[in-house]
């Protein structure tokens, strides 16, 4: 207890950073999860924050950037980022019907409500599980390889994502030997090439001259931004003097739906986010036959599950195995896993060294929950009395360009400081074909970080299991 009370104030200030940071992110459409909060968590790893702080800020910032994520998705019609896209249909309803303003107010206070069921729901099923963690550490390599091959199955690419892995590992495999003969061992860079894969084809196909006259615009693009409704006094706040109340805003049979779907999407750990999202709001739809009931109702569901499922999905992991066993924990969480010189996490060499052995699970309980509250006290506010205007100012006056080239000077420097020239050249190569892989395929990066795994901790351990 004494050593939780120490790491308090640094995890209330890094929660609140990351809450702050991310609320802000949320609004810009496009943000991307993982190429937004892995590379900063990374970054805050890097500089030394201590665990507490660090797991506090990548919680506060999973939960801020899921409620404004409803902003740019339900006001523009933009999805903010990879989860948002399930709610993309429901909000072009509910701007059709004149009412994107209550979309969002659901929303987000869907979200609210999932994010404080989901933590301790997680908890309790890693606490179920964790007997079984020696036993599926001993079996890591076969784990990883089926895990790998099952959240590939489960994107939206099928079998044509779990056949993408081989020639993935095999890149994977090549660049670590090539790198070796120059006695330089790199982790992150493979990272942060597969954080921002998307991002690097997109910059290529710039390069292109016939991409690039294709891509030229003689005027700004014009995005038709829904109307400033002032919500009344009844749902939810009092002319916005008073914080919001979630359960003013939400009735009872949506707050007991988001409740439910918290709790079952908190147990899917292994699925893909993306597809359970999509799962929760069918199965809250159906039990509905009233048309704005029904829509309202599954956006508030659809968006709680984008907290429920990103916070299950790096408690489990964390508490009960020690292993990135999730399409989250391998993806916008991995730096909690990996992070050299400060986390490894190599079973197969005997090494766990992440924040699972430096925090326990009161610890994770306690930090989740501050985190749940910095963000909420933060993003849930400013999401509701601010939205309009955040919308506004982020397409009239936020340069998508600029936002792109902080965070390409970010990787640069981070993987030049891992590896020098090698390190931005293997972050340019994984990124390449990670991104294509991305793009065409359609396999999410949470897949391409579980090809990561396989590289490193699969086919080492299986080629020593057959000598």
């Amino acid at each position: 207890m004494e050593l939780l009370l120490q790491d308090l104030p640094i995890a209330v200030l890094m929660g609140v950073i990351g809450a702050i940071v991310f609320t802000l992110i949320g609004v810009v459409s496009g943000t991307d999860e993982t190429a937004t909060i892995a590379p900063l968590t990374l970054v805050v790893i890097l500089i030394g924050v201590p665990p507490a702080g660090v797991f506090t800020f990548f919680m506060a910032a999973a939960i801020s950037k899921h409620m404004t994520h409803a902003v740019p998705t339900m006001l523009l019609g933009i999805p903010g980022d990879t989860l948002a896209v399930p709610i993309l249909e429901d909000a072009a309803k509910m701007r059709a019907l004149g009412l994107p303003h209550l979309a969002l107010r659901k929303a987000i206070s869907g979200a609210v409500i999932s994010a404080f069921i989901a933590i301790p729901a997680a908890v309790l099923f890693a606490w179920i599980l964790s007997p079984f963690g020696d036993l599926i550490t001993s079996f890591a390599p076969w784990i990883f390889l089926v895990a790998a091959a099952g959240i590939a199955y489960s994107s939206a690419a099928k079998w044509a994502g779990v056949i993408a892995l081989v020639p993935f590992v095999a890149v994977i495999l090549g660049l670590q030997a090539w790198t070796g003969s120059f006695e330089v061992s790199l982790s992150i860079s493979y990272f942060l090439g597969i954080a921002i894969g998307p991002m690097i084809v997109a910059l290529f196909m710039v390069l292109v001259p016939q991409n690039r006259k294709e891509m030229r615009r003689s005027q700004p693009s014009h995005v038709y931004l829904a109307p400033d409704v002032r919500p009344s006094r009844t749902e939810g706040e009092k002319a916005g003097r008073t914080f919001p109340n979630p359960f003013k805003v939400l009735d009872r049979r949506q707050v007991t739906a988001t409740a439910a779907t918290s709790v079952v999407s908190s147990a899917t750990f292994v699925f893909s986010p993306v597809a359970v999202t999509v799962l929760m709001g069918e199965i809250v739809g159906a039990r509905i036959k009233q048309g704005y009931q029904r829509l309202t109702s599954v956006i508030t569901a659809k968006n709680g599950t984008t907290e429920s499922t990103y916070i299950a999905e790096t408690l489990i992991p964390l508490i009960a195995f020690g292993l990135p066993l999730s399409p989250v924990a391998a993806g916008p969480a991995a730096p909690l896993f990996n992070a050299p010189p400060v986390f490894e996490t190599n079973p197969d060499g005997g090494t766990i060294n992440n924040i699972s052995t430096h925090l326990t699970t009161l610890d994770f309980f306690i930090f989740a929950l501050l985190g749940a509250v910095c963000a909420v006290a933060i993003a849930y506010p400013f999401a509701m009395r601010y939205a309009h205007v955040a919308a506004k100012f982020v397409v009239t006056k936020v340069s998508h360009e600029a936002i792109i080239a902080a965070f390409v000077g970010l990787v640069v420097v981070v993987s030049l400081w891992e590896g020098g020239l090698l390190g931005l050249m293997v972050v340019t190569a994984v990124g390449l074909v990670g991104g294509m892989l991305i793009r065409l395929v359609k396999v999410h990066a949470g897949v391409l970080f579980m090809g990561y795994y396989v590289a490193v901790l699969s086919v080492p351990g299986i080629l020593a299991a057959f000598g």
